[in-house]
Formats: structure tokens, sequence, C-alpha cells
């Protein structure tokens, strides 16, 4: 089975799990609510407004009819009003989605550069000095709340130091480039605009190395698991017998295998970026779907709430997605 045919059966796979997902918002969203019409038209709304949302989302037929029309709203863009606002819950998302976007993939970055090689340094150095630091260090990370990384981030760095900026994508005065994607890093590339860029990357550096300093711990582990493990095998040993170095060994025969692992352990951090930025975001004000998901918590914006959460779950599922795509790159087999 070649490359396309394998990413095909993955999509075709996903189906039933998209279907779970909505199935489960739906429950959650238009049966356990004690009253629906109350919660999707506002604190304030009245009762004429109340009878035209009934109305409008079936709640007086059988539960699998409003099954049926919730699952047509949400493939043609209707997923509810914003009561706070008044604007369609869809594009409130759309527009803050992409910051988080940016800032998930800039720790997902990160955390790659710090945890695979220190990964690879923990094996190298077996219970060594090094070895116990780097546990030390990545153990410290994860056993931390994300709210005393980011505070202890942001009065070292910011505060301190004052190195790095501490809310934001832009220091207060600068125009926003041209929207084309709503991430700012991104779209100051497409439109060339260099001080915004360069301005946007000093200002992601501190909130992306908060989150990624929650989740790197989790890489740095199972890369070095998974490097132990493979140390042991045969196709190892043989080529150390063969007279390779031990570098020549690590990088190009233990590294790729030890990684596909690290791989689906990447896919499921990538998501849980997506869904755990809320603390990260409010910290520092940045302008994602995490502070969206406080300010309509807040406000008690049931249809955003709802939202945000099969948004959240609809990333998590297409980040392990990529998960799926990156192992076949790693293991020609698994495609097979």
């Amino acid at each position: 089975m070649g490359m396309l045919g394998y990413i095909l059966r993955r999509l075709i796979l996903l189906i039933p799990v998209i279907l779970g997902v909505t199935f489960i918002a739906f429950l959650i969203s238009f049966v356990f609510v004690p009253d629906v019409a109350r919660a999707w038209a506002g604190l304030r709304a009245s009762p004429a407004t109340l009878a035209a949302l009934s109305q409008r989302y079936h709640l007086g037929d059988p539960i699998y009819v409003q099954y049926y029309y919730y699952m047509v709203n949400l493939l043609t863009g209707n997923w509810g009003t914003v009561p706070s606002s008044g604007k369609p819950v869809i594009s409130e998302v759309g527009f803050f989605f992409p910051a988080t976007v940016e800032l998930a993939l800039a720790s997902i970055v990160i955390t790659i550069v710090i945890g695979i090689p220190l990964g690879v340094l923990s094996a190298m150095y077996h219970d060594r000095k090094v070895d116990h630091a780097v546990r030390f260090t990545y153990l410290a990370g994860y056993s931390s709340p994300p709210f005393f990384v980011a505070l202890l981030v942001v009065f070292v760095f910011g505060y301190v130091l004052r190195i790095f900026p501490t809310q934001g994508e832009l220091t207060p005065g600068l125009a926003f480039p041209t929207r084309i994607t709503g991430m700012v890093i991104l779209d100051s590339l497409l439109t060339a605009n260099w001080t915004d860029f360069a301005n946007s990357v000093w200002h992601i550096i501190l909130p992306a190395s908060a989150l990624s300093l929650i989740y790197f711990g989790i890489v740095t582990r199972v890369t070095r698991a998974s490097m132990l493990e493979v140390m042991q095998k045969d196709f190892i040993r043989s080529a150390l017998a063969k007279g390779l170095s031990r570098r020549t060994v690590i990088f190009r025969h233990a590294l790729r295998n030890a990684l596909i692992p690290t791989t689906t352990v990447l896919g499921l951090v990538l998501g849980q970026m997506l869904g755990g930025a809320i603390v990260i975001e409010t910290i520092f004000q940045w302008p994602g779907i995490g502070l969206y998901a406080t300010q309509s918590i807040t406000n008690y914006d049931f249809p955003a709430i709802i939202g945000i959460t099969l948004l959240f779950a609809l990333g998590v599922v297409i980040a392990n997605l990529i998960a799926d795509i990156a192992y076949a790159f790693l293991d020609p087999r698994i495609k097979v």
C-alpha cells in the first residue's frame, strides 16, 4: 500500500471517531442540560426567544431527530450564537483559534528541540550524573502545575531579567499585519512585514516556552526509554561489531527506530497543547481560544463553550492523524 492509500485509510478510520466526538458533544449540550433553550439563548433571553430557539433546534422532537439536525448545523457551520456578543460561534472560534495553533506549533517545536536531544543524552549516559540531572529536570517540569510554571517563567524572564515581553502577540502601538491565516508570525511573513515578524517571534518565545516546559518531560522520558530498548537490539550490536562508531550507530541507526514511540507521544502532546493552553493564554493574555474559553465561562456563553470543546476534540483527532502519517515516513513497514 502506497503513502496515499495509507493516508486515505487513516482518514476513513477517523470517521467513526469524529461521529463519536460529535455525539458526545450533542449529549452534553442537548440531553444532559436541564434547560437547553435557556442555556443556548442566554440567561436574559425572553420567552419569545426561547420558543424560537426550541423550534429552530427541534427541541421537542425525539433525540435522534435532534441529533440529525445537530449534525446538519455542524456541517453547515451553524454552531449557534454567542449570547453575550450576538455573533456566530463559528466566526468567534475561527477568529481566536489561529493564535492557539500558532502557540501550540511554536511549543511543539521547542519541545522537540529540547525533549528529544535530552532523551538521547540521558540514554547515552544511562545511570550517570547526566542521566540523573535530565530525569530530575523533566520530572520537575512535568509534575509542576501549569499555572506555577507560567508564573515562574513570567517572574524570572519578564520581571527579574526583563528579557522577554509577558503579554500579547505584538508590542502595543504596532499595527497587526493583514489577516490571512490569523497567525501573526505567518501573516507577517506572507506580507513581508519584518517589523511585525521579529516582534511577534519575540513575544511568542515566553508563552511557548512555558507551555513546552509542561510537556517536554513526556517526550524526553519516552525517547530515553525507547533509546535504551533499541540499543539492546541485535542490529545495533551488529553495527557496533562491524566497527562503526558509537555516535554513528546512535544517530543513524538507533534514533530513527526510537522515534516511533516518541512520534506517538508528540501527536498526543500537540493535542494536549491545543486544549491545555487555557492557563498559559490567560496568564500571558495571549488572544487565543484558551483566553476566549475563559471569557466564555465567565460570561456563561454556553454555545461558545460547547463549540470550543468540540474544536479541542477535533484538534486532538487531527494531531493523532499527523502522528500516524509521520509513522509511515519513519518506518515504511507501517504502511503495510
